[in-house]
């Protein structure tokens, strides 16, 4: 069986305050924006990025990672965040799916997320048979809103993913105070968020485990999908790499744990897995990948803490009320993994998708809108995860809660909200492209005044 993991065994020793790198600390329009775009290949992929690959490809395949680049990844993430254990995966779904099946999430469960998100944050969650409870969004930060968290704990109850959205922390202490006087685990979507603070702690490091994702849109990557969980817990990090990789028996959460050793592998007698597990494991070549954007992460993560105080300086410079920057809380810092305003429908006189062709008329690369609410989505409305409806976790017989289905108005603040929201990019690598996007956007603004 599972081991049952609780918030007595999982102790939250996270939450360090960290000094990150300088680059990270300061205004970013004191930065030398000429010396910190000189660090970001244009393609995404540079020197290191070849000679890792290079590594790898020397060393050769086999059923064994010779060039060790798993191992080296998963040390190097490990010591960037400042927690024992970092265990890769390949992607950001695998992640969460293996945390909550770690944490013993099945049957008859309930998981709080946040309907503004990706819907693999509640995928995963159906995908371990459990049932997803769906919580609003703070509408000055669009994070999970802890208030409402509190509402929908019930006895049912087994775990919290706060999603640290659009590159800003969520509101981690109420949520860590609810955890812990119902004995939930928490896992961190910072899929969107890497080396933003909260509280002087570095996001992904409050929880009991964090999901990142490298994504081809991600601050960083690993060659277009993958992912890492870190947590500070060696049982809750073996079980996640169990769930990872087969569940192995002998695999725990050290670093390079992705494999079998030929010695017991080859072993007539050897009993190999104790655990239910999936294949989640990251090839040697996205690790390569991702050593080497981790490697320049501070950079990166700068660059678009630099995009975004650009984007605000075009709104302030051209006095436009109408957009409405985003917020961000004392004791927090932003990663933007996008710059994410609201659109004063009524104050511009046009409506999002006339705002954004006028965007893309003028030279601008397109801006993305909120998802739509997770609850809202087709498969959420139909409740046809696994055919007919009623074989739905939520009709499952050991399932005790009042979750059948989902509405509109669920989460009234996301969807009041959403369809004002203009997320721009800022994963631009080239001042040129930077620039672009200022003169489309102050272009945009003066059009309208």
């Amino acid at each position: 069986m599972w081991a049952v993991l609780t918030i007595d065994n999982l102790p939250n020793r996270f939450g360090t305050h960290v000094m990150p790198n300088e680059l990270l600390t300061i205004d970013p329009r004191q930065l030398d924006a000429v010396e910190l775009f000189s660090h970001l290949p244009p393609t995404r992929c540079g020197e290191l990025d070849r000679q890792y690959i290079g590594e790898v490809l020397d060393a050769g395949f086999g059923n064994w990672e010779s060039a060790d680049m798993i191992g080296r990844f998963e040390s190097a993430y490990a010591k960037k965040f400042g927690v024992p254990y970092a265990i890769s995966h390949n992607s950001g779904s695998g992640t969460m799916l293996a945390c909550l099946l770690a944490a013993g999430v099945g049957p008859g469960d309930e998981v709080i997320v946040p309907t503004l998100t990706m819907a693999a944050t509640a995928f995963v969650v159906i995908q371990c048979g459990a049932v997803p409870v769906f919580a609003d969004s703070d509408p000055r930060t669009f994070n999970i809103d802890p208030a409402d968290v509190a509402r929908k704990i019930t006895p049912h109850t087994r775990a919290i993913i706060p999603v640290h959205l659009f590159g800003l922390p969520a509101e981690m202490d109420p949520i860590m105070k609810l955890a812990g006087q119902s004995d939930l685990t928490v896992i961190e979507d910072s899929a969107q968020c890497f080396l933003a603070t909260y509280q002087g702690k570095v996001a992904g490091t409050i929880g009991h485990a964090a999901s990142f994702s490298f994504q081809g849109s991600k601050h960083m990557t690993s060659g277009g999908d993958g992912g890492m969980v870190i947590t500070d817990n060696e049982l809750f990090g073996g079980n996640i790499r169990k769930a990872a990789v087969q569940g192995y028996r002998t695999l725990g959460a050290a670093a390079g744990q992705s494999s079998i050793p030929r010695d017991q592998r080859q072993d007539w007698s050897f009993k190999r897995h104790d655990r239910l597990g999936y294949n989640f494991r990251m090839s040697a070549l996205q690790a390569a990948l991702g050593l080497a954007q981790l490697e320049r992460l501070d950079h990166l993560v700068a660059a678009r803490r630099y995009i975004a105080s650009r984007y605000e300086d075009v709104i302030l410079d051209t006095k436009c009320e109408w957009l409405i920057p985003p917020f961000t809380p004392a004791g927090r810092t932003h990663s933007f993994f996008t710059y994410s305003c609201l659109v004063d429908e009524d104050a511009v006189g046009v409506d999002w998708r006339t705002f954004r062709q006028t965007y893309i008329t003028h030279g601008g690369d397109g801006l993305y809108g909120a998802c739509s609410p997770v609850h809202l989505e087709p498969i959420f409305q139909t409740m046809e995860f696994f055919g007919l409806p009623e074989r739905a976790p939520h009709h499952d017989p050991r399932y005790r809660g009042d979750v059948k289905g989902y509405s509109e108005m669920d989460c009234p603040n996301v969807e009041s909200f959403r369809k004002r929201l203009c997320q721009f990019r800022t994963g631009m690598q080239t001042l040129e492209k930077v620039e672009t996007e200022m003169d489309a956007l102050r272009a945009t603004i003066r059009h309208y005044s």
